[in-house]
């Protein structure tokens, strides 16, 4: 991403919105939310492979494992406003476990990019599956949606819910029940 760039179209912005970005307080502006978009939108110049960084290792048991509460923030797509929450992840091990740190990373990997939620949960569950062969995952993400929070519909505590189960918990009921049964809470922010 070319910062400088993003850089002179925030201060673009500034100017048609009315503010004069010159003045003390939006000096740096420009710079200052360049920089945080080069972070917020990371994951187009990652690869997954060094995010995963051969952390599988291998399994002995086919327990099912669970990160719940893993906190999640990402970008509309539609207003480029953000959304965050929760993402709780479960999976059956075959042979193999994956670090735990790396479903956070995985989390973070997809969410840093310009998403919806529904894909976003999806491609959790899909990295997940390929990196580990598990027999069955399941990501549930329970975020709040700036876009319909602070304009729009105007629904301050609205959550959106979405869900992503693939193998065993997309075709067994009861381990998809189990999973659901040991992430659910109350919802907090």
């Amino acid at each position: 991403m070319n910062e400088q760039r993003v850089a002179e179209l925030i201060r673009e912005l500034l100017k048609e919105v009315g503010e004069d970005p010159d003045r003390e307080g939006l000096r740096l502006t420009p710079g200052r939310v360049a920089n945080a978009w080069a972070f917020l939108t990371s994951g187009y110049r990652q690869d997954i492979n060094d995010i995963v960084n051969n952390a599988i290792f291998q399994a002995e048991s086919n327990n099912m494992i669970i990160s719940r509460d893993i906190e999640v923030y990402s970008l509309c797509e539609h207003h480029m406003l953000p959304f965050f929450g929760r993402c709780h992840i479960g999976y059956i091990a075959r042979e193999k476990v994956i670090g735990l740190s790396k479903m956070a990373r995985i989390v973070d990997y997809y969410a840093r990019r310009l998403q919806i939620q529904e894909r976003l949960t999806a491609q959790i569950a899909e990295e997940l599956m390929n990196a580990t062969q598990a027999e069955g995952v399941g990501v549930v993400m329970e975020c709040r949606h700036l876009c319909s929070m602070m304009r729009g519909v105007e629904k301050q505590n609205s959550v959106m819910t979405t869900s992503s189960v693939l193998g065993s918990f997309h075709d067994e009921q009861v381990t998809r029940q189990e999973f659901l049964a040991l992430i659910n809470r109350d919802v907090r922010y």
